[in-house]
């Protein structure tokens, strides 16, 4: 089982390793639920050793750690699955190679991608951006109406994501989410703990709050 409600995606750009790992550490102990680690820049060998170190973190604290869009890194470290972008290998090959126990996630911004996503099998979908984004992903904003169209139609949990903090999250009260996904909110954090402790606070007197297989 895996909960979503507060969905740590990292970013290492600019921040040496020991401060990196000790963002990841506080986030863990302040109640991140799930992180995935987001490494667009790095070499195959580098990847896999950060990866190692995260997940001696994740794995004290019993939290899920997901690798974003490389699936030869999350077999190499035995993460606990990947997330899939609109770019990235086709959902149905992902799972051929990690088996069933693997959790898959897949980003949607419409009601088709998410259909097609949960008909292939994914276990959960990223929906958004909510908000414009100080990340380097691409941002294309997604309206309310359609997070909320999307999450009638499928019937895996969801989790909303782009540019959302503590201040701003009441936009997402009555759309049925799972759960919310930060960045930089955590990362630039001056106390990684207590911002995850309250974050995940704001977030679970917000949205109902499930476990999902």
């Amino acid at each position: 089982m895996f909960d979503l409600s507060l969905y740590f995606i990292t970013n290492s750009d600019n921040i040496c390793e020991n401060k990196f790992l000790n963002i990841i550490e506080e986030a863990c102990i302040g109640g991140v639920t799930i992180i995935q680690l987001r490494e667009k820049d790095k070499s195959t060998k580098d990847f896999i050793e950060l990866a190692l170190k995260v997940k001696k973190i994740t794995d004290r604290y019993n939290i899920p750690l997901i690798i974003d869009d490389r699936i030869d890194v999350a077999l190499a470290v035995n993460a606990s699955g990947v997330h899939l972008g609109t770019n990235d290998m086709d959902i149905k090959t992902a799972r051929n190679i990690l088996g069933k126990d693997k959790i898959i996630g897949s980003t949607a911004k419409n009601r088709t991608r998410a259909l097609e996503s949960q008909n292939n099998g994914a276990d959960y979908l990223g929906v958004g951006a909510i908000y414009n984004t100080t990340t380097k992903v691409e941002t294309k904003i997604t309206s309310i109406d359609t997070l909320k169209d999307i999450v009638n139609s499928v019937d895996i949990p969801i989790c909303a994501i782009g540019g959302l903090d503590i201040n701003n999250i009441d936009i997402l009260k009555n759309t049925n989410i799972s759960g919310v996904c930060t960045v930089s909110t955590i990362m630039k954090s001056d106390n990684p703990r207590e911002y995850s402790k309250d974050f995940l606070n704001k977030i679970n007197t917000l949205i109902k709050k499930e476990n999902y297989l």
